[in-house]
């Protein structure tokens, strides 16, 4: 009794492959075969193993931490992983990094269906299913199922599952309260069982709000989820169908160089934008000195108006899931999806009323000035003015999937599974100026999408970007599992097999800076002005197109594993897995052939599980290909993608968690990452004068570590459990970390620790009632969060002669010890 319950308290925080926590239908029911066949010959510890590094956490654990944290967070005590929030709850988003890789190499599924951006594949951690309703949360380090929709997961794949309606009816209601004036409140209702085939439902609705810890503004989120499950016959299949909606409306933290934050890391943003009354005849410049506290331009005090920058988001998907059995040992699983966005992160620009731009097809480049007046955007009559206007790059996304598995289960000892998966996501991306009110608000958070739809002179909408393109994959996979010599030896052989294509609509010039310049003019008479050089136009642009690339490859996953004797188990693994381009890389002046960045991982480990102690260690070594970079080449004067080659990872993860005492835990990970840049990075091509040849500017990475990647990682955590009260203390250690790719500015490394406490209201007649604390940064420890890396800290002389001027990272601010407190009334 005492192992099971540790095992049980456990494995919301062990780092053991366990089965039945996969990602699709598919996934599952094939971890739930293999579970349920090795539970009758080698119990609970081949129950929790798989041939390949994969994390889980359970409901116990989730409920544990502060109650609505993004899921990304929970996980931090995850070997080889470090999330590092914006604020401390959760609605502000963060950064994600899985072994020295970031989150846009990562796959971050939901019930299995993808959930990273269809363009740049970013991950937004705010946007996530409320943690109440998450039963179970899978990482798997380096590799990934074998179904995983995913085009890029160089870094491994994460995925949570959605809890699923009781048998019984009920629910709860639940209000919390915090530090930042922070308010939310969540409600689950449970049908219960209901008609004649048993069915069951949930719905749950939810609405957080708070101040931001520094600087004016604030988080508000909106959510809405219902599931609806309906089991079929008596042999575990079913159909059901999940539904989600989210709205975010933030306004974001500035982030800061490392001086400033050493100087006051206080500094944010401002709460006023002086405007200019309009005024015909005379000229209203909002870009003059006197207007700068809007721009956010300043450095080392409060700057910006902090209206203007800000995240608003509506997303939400239905997924449905089926499983059919279809002959005796052969199961179908089905699994439909659909998921909308529509998102942007601000910003604003001031445009002159003469603007090329407003001019469109009536615009001569010919003459030195517009060859029509001008628009009036502040109706004062006249087109001399430059006037701040609202600029979002708006994400708008409808995607469409499937994934879908056959299983066949020839005996206790051996399965095959074929799987196919369908991604289509229509990715349009635009970005309609729009008007601010007086005191420099947007009318709309959309734009001009949703707002005043300001016009140019030949009637088209004024925008900042206009592009559209389709990413499709089709993939196919296989994979067989056996078991060998009395479970002794067990094998999993597969392979999938993904075809990308990108369409690609570019509506829309693009200047040699790289973005977007958005007229009528007609092809061939553009004269674009470079902001840095008045007088001259670029040198580069290229004109509206349409193209397409494809990529695909075949991609092995094969593990091994030997249980030598009761509470052992060695395994190795072998897996190559990538990461498409994205659309940035694709929509250059430059015509770019690009090819899907690359991962070849080789893993081994060693598990133990025996008596009161549960332990792992695991060692890997990796191999990263084709990673792209973006970089400004001078000699071409243009933003360009390039291939920079190699970089080589290697490290160890280990854990081990026991029981000393009776209900009482103890939980004690480590991990080690080595990155290693194996080339120099081209920045551009140079010459000191005109009658000498070109050479390379190089910027010396090689040798060098992988920026935000912190070397040594190591967590703890306890915890007490109790008939009424239960309590955790965790504490987590982030090594330093690069913040730039020569290696010369360095983010201190950082302590973080966690306290929860929670007391059951069960005596007082309330079952299932709760009140509960959750403090996060229990010792107010001041550190640097999220790192905006960039190439070098310090001026240098490359060694073609040519000087490479000092470029500032910024970080985000660590947030602050900060207090909360829930209480749950459960009907």
């Amino acid at each position: 009794m005492r192992n099971l319950r540790l095992g049980c308290a456990l494995a919301a925080l062990m780092a053991i492959p366990t089965g039945a926590l996969a990602q699709s239908t598919g996934s599952q029911e094939l971890e739930e075969i293999v579970v349920t066949a090795t539970k009758r010959s080698q119990g609970i510890i081949a129950a929790e193993s798989a041939p390949k590094q994969r994390a889980t956490i359970d409901s116990v654990y989730i409920e544990a931490k502060a109650p609505g944290q993004s899921i990304l967070e929970t996980l931090n005590l995850t070997p080889g992983l470090n999330f590092v929030n914006n604020d401390p709850y959760g609605n502000s988003g963060g950064n994600l990094r899985l072994r020295g890789l970031d989150g846009n190499r990562i796959a971050l599924l939901q019930d299995g269906i993808p959930l990273n951006d269809s363009g740049n594949y970013a991950i937004f951690s705010n946007q996530q299913l409320d943690s109440e309703l998450i039963d179970r949360a899978v990482v798997n380090v380096g590799t990934t199922d074998i179904d995983s929709p995913t085009a890029s997961s160089t870094g491994g794949t994460i995925n949570y599952i959605t809890r699923r309606p009781t048998k019984e009816a009920g629910g709860f209601i639940q209000g919390q309260l915090g530090e930042n004036n922070y308010r939310r409140g969540i409600f689950l209702l449970n049908s219960g069982e209901f008609g004649p085939w048993a069915t069951t439902a949930f719905v749950s609705a939810s609405y957080t709000k708070y101040d931001k810890f520094k600087g004016p503004g604030s988080l508000e989120k909106k959510q809405v989820n219902a599931r609806i499950f309906q089991p079929i016959g008596s042999n575990g299949d079913f159909i059901s169908i999940i539904g989600h909606y989210n709205e975010n409306r933030n306004n974001f933290y500035r982030n800061l160089r490392l001086t400033e934050f050493q100087q006051n890391r206080e500094i944010d943003r401002v709460d006023v934008c002086p405007r200019p009354a309009p005024g015909a005849g005379t000229v209203q410049n909002e870009g003059g000195a006197a207007f700068q506290p809007c721009a956010g331009t300043t450095i080392g005090v409060d700057s910006g108006y902090f209206n203007l920058f800000v995240n608003p988001s509506n997303t939400g998907n239905v997924r449905a899931q089926g499983r059919f059995t279809l002959t005796d040992g052969l199961i179908l699983t089905v699994d439909p999806s659909y998921q909308y966005t529509l998102a942007n992160g601000g910003g604003n620009e001031v445009v002159s009323e003469r603007d090329q731009r407003l001019q469109g097809t009536r615009f001569n480049p010919l003459t030195p000035v517009a060859s029509q007046p001008g628009v009036d955007l502040n109706g004062d009559g006249d087109v001399l003015d430059s006037i701040r206007l609202y600029r979002p790059n708006n994400t708008n996304t409808n995607r469409y999937g499937l994934n879908a598995s056959l299983i066949y289960n020839f005996d206790d000892n051996n399965l095959i599974r074929v799987a196919y998966t369908y991604d289509r996501a229509e990715h349009k991306q635009d970005g309609q100026f729009g008007f601010l009110d007086a005191d420099g608000n947007p009318e709309s958070v959309f734009g001009g999408r949703n707002a005043t739809d300001i016009k140019t002179l030949d009637g088209t909408s004024f925008q900042t970007r206009d592009r559209k393109s389709v990413a499709l994959l089709n993939q196919v996979a296989g994979e067989y599992r056996g078991e060998f010599f009395d479970n002794f030896l067990t094998v999993s052989l597969g392979v999938r097999a993904p075809f990308f294509k990108r369409e690609l609509n570019q509506f829309c010039y693009t200047t040699s800076a790289g973005f977007a310049y958005c007229s009528a003019q007609p092809v061939g008479t553009i004269s674009v002005i470079n902001p840095a050089n008045p007088g001259a136009a670029y040198n580069n642009a290229r004109g509206p197109f349409v193209g397409e690339v494809k990529y695909d490859k075949v991609l092995p996953n094969v593990g091994v594993s030997i249980t030598p004797g009761a509470g052992h188990m060695l395994f190795a693994g072998y897996s190559q897995n990538l990461s498409s381009p994205r659309t940035d890389d694709l929509y250059d002046v430059q015509i770019v052939n690009v090819q899907p960045e690359t991962t070849t991982l080789y893993e081994v480990g060693y598990r133990y599980q025996r008596g009161p102690v549960i332990a792992s260690i695991g060692a890997y070594h990796s191999t990263f290909k084709n990673r792209l970079v973006r970089a400004f080449d001078q000699d071409l004067g243009i933003n360009i993608t390039r291939n920079v080659g190699e970089v080589k990872f290697k490290g160890f993860d280990g854990q081990i968690g026991f029981e000393p005492i009776p209900r009482v835990t103890l939980y004690a990970t480590y991990s080690f990452t080595d990155t290693e840049v194996q080339d120099d990075l081209v920045l551009r091509q140079f010459r000191p004068n005109a009658a000498s040849p070109f050479t390379q500017t190089l910027l010396p990475v090689k040798g060098k570590e992988l920026v935000e990647t912190p070397k040594h990682q190591a967590g703890f955590r306890v915890d007490y459990r109790g008939d009424a009260f239960s309590a955790g203390f965790e504490i987590k250690h982030v090594g330093d970390r690069f913040s730039t790719d020569v290696n010369d500015e360095v983010a201190p490394a950082y302590q973080v620790a966690n306290l929860n406490a929670r007391y059951k209201l069960d005596g007082l007649g309330l079952p299932g009632s709760y009140f509960q604390v959750n403090v996060s940064n229990l010792f107010n420890e001041k550190y640097l969060g999220n790192i905006s890396s960039q190439t070098n800290r310090n001026q240098f002389t490359a060694s073609n002669g040519d000087t490479v001027l000092a470029s500032f990272p910024t970080y985000s601010v660590g947030a602050p010890q900060t207090f909360q407190a829930a209480l749950r009334l459960a009907f």
